[in-house]
């Protein structure tokens, strides 16, 4: 019978050990709980960090789990699940709003879109199933870093480029952003990536209300637009939509 890698089970046992007791914990008090010499301790520690598991406070010098084991938390929820949930409520978007509608992801510092909803007329259109969206110029991209903390921190990571003229590069004006759609529970994109296209979206949680996915409806602005903003029954809609996938993912309401 194999044995088990004792360096593992020391880590594993750190992390439970982190996520079971106060917020934060110093390194004296983990190796103490775990009867290890700080010096191994400490190197496991660095190696949790490096790989995002742990952070470590900067004021305090105190550790925490890291962001990185919520994007592990929600690998359990496999896409194809998400998309199933939100077949129905995509295409009743689609119909009821007249536009095209996304299901996105967070991927590889960008959203995934893992849905697309045609929109509902003869035009000709082509399926983005499988496109990348940048994280700070679209509505989904705003929505996943506003409640996704990981989504957050690796829009920070990149270069906030400029699309158009419209597109926040600021990181300031973005995080100004971020409170906003954190504030109304949306995002919006109008010529923020796309020259003459405008986005509204909202957050998909799951059972434990984490952030999953986002959906949106995508147009022409003169369609999705009216006076200069967004038309609220569209607002309205995609919020309604991201609640009804979020209850059939177990959220309950919000």
């Amino acid at each position: 019978m194999a044995k088990n890698i004792q360096s593992l089970e020391r880590a594993a046992a750190m992390l439970r050990l982190l996520a079971g007791g106060e917020r934060r914990l110093g390194l004296s008090d983990i190796a103490s709980s775990l009867g290890l010499a700080k010096g191994t301790a400490h190197g496991i520690l660095r190696t949790l960090q490096a790989e995002g598991f742990v952070e470590q406070d900067a004021a305090s010098g105190r550790y925490q789990l890291g962001a990185e084991l919520l994007r592990l938390g929600n690998s359990y929820l496999d896409v194809h699940e998400l998309r199933a949930r939100a077949l129905v409520w995509t295409d009743d978007l689609a119909r009821s709003s007249g536009e095209s509608v996304h299901l996105g992801v967070l991927h590889q510092q960008g959203v995934l879109i893992v849905h697309h909803v045609f929109r509902p007329d003869d035009s000709r259109q082509v399926l983005e199933v499988g496109a990348m969206q940048p994280l700070h110029s679209t509505a989904l991209g705003k929505v996943l870093s506003a409640y996704d903390p990981v989504a957050h921190s690796e829009v920070l990571e990149v270069e906030l480029k400029g699309f158009t003229d419209r597109t926040v590069t600021g990181l300031q004006d973005f995080e100004t952003l971020l409170d906003m759609t954190r504030a109304r529970g949306w995002a919006a994109d109008v010529e923020e990536t796309w020259e003459g296209v405008a986005s509204v979206a909202a957050p998909i949680h799951d059972r434990r209300r984490m952030p999953v996915g986002a959906v949106a409806i995508t147009g022409a602005v003169e369609r999705v637009c009216h006076g200069g903003e967004l038309r609220s029954e569209l607002v309205a809609a995609v919020r309604d939509c991201a609640r009804a996938v979020s209850r059939d993912l177990g959220a309950g309401r919000f």
